[in-house]
């Protein structure tokens, strides 16, 4: 284990490269930090979605049709419900009711239904958002959770402590991306997410070992994660004063690359 001397010397080597282990967004919430400090900051997923197959979702003995409703936590979830109703040959009934965990979720449903003719309702954040109008509808309905292989603990306790009629349906699995290409790369730092990252870092690598290399790391849970596999913690948010990954950086920076 490194001494604290150590430690302090790893702090202050200057930065050249970043590897963020997410799908390269959009807009990068970095670019400012890249021109500012003069970085390369590169995105890489480190983990993926698999969709279950027909046959292996058959296993579950579900069919999506002999529900009257439909929680739908994420676009995803939306994507591999109708990719399997099509395979399964399932056309879901127009008095379906569709709740929705966001308005941005709801409004990906127009891919796959005709809106305006479905009962569709969204909350803001959570499932709470949605409660009133679930509870309204808890003693009519059959609802179906499609979810993955990590499942949705907080909506799954909403609806077990609430006494509703309600099965999970996992549709789709979060896995380890293929990072091999990444063998022979080395980064200054590696940013963290999510325990699966952590996981997909060790499935990919198994004999891989800290060193100079930095970890930024959001949430506690891959703080855990980090701690459970004896890496350094080096760069993480703390709101609110560090209330962002990206003022976390700057933070850093603006000591290790002075």
């Amino acid at each position: 284990m490194a001494t604290q001397s150590e430690d302090q010397a790893v702090t202050r080597k200057p930065v050249k490269t970043i590897l963020v282990s997410q799908p390269v967004p959009e807009r990068s919430p970095f670019s400012r930090l890249e021109s500012k400090y003069d970085l390369q900051i590169d995105w890489r997923s480190f983990i993926e979605v698999e969709g279950l197959t027909e046959k292996e979702f058959r296993k579950e003995r579900i069919r999506p049709d002999e529900y009257s409703a439909i929680i739908f936590t994420s676009k995803l979830a939306i994507e591999h419900f109708f990719r399997l109703c099509k395979e399964m040959r399932i056309e879901m009934s127009q008095d379906t009711k569709y709740y929705c965990m966001t308005e941005s979720v709801a409004n990906y449903l127009q891919k796959f239904i005709v809106y305006r003719k479905r009962k569709v309702f969204f909350g803001q954040r959570t499932i709470q958002d949605l409660a009133p109008t679930l509870k309204k509808h808890r003693s009519k309905e059959k609802f179906l959770l499609p979810t993955n292989n990590l499942g949705s603990k907080f909506v799954a306790k909403y609806l077990d402590d609430n006494d509703f009629d309600w099965t999970p349906a996992q549709m789709y699995r979060t896995v380890a991306a293929d990072l091999s290409d990444l063998k022979e790369v080395y980064y200054d730092i590696l940013v963290f997410y999510s325990p699966m990252g952590i996981d997909s870092l060790y499935e990919n690598f198994p004999t891989f070992e800290q060193k100079e290399t930095r970890l930024a790391v959001a949430g506690r849970k891959t703080t855990k994660a980090c701690e459970d596999h004896g890496l350094r913690v080096d760069i993480s948010p703390s709101p609110p004063a560090v209330p962002s990954m990206e003022k976390a950086l700057d933070n850093y920076l603006k000591v290790s690359n002075a």
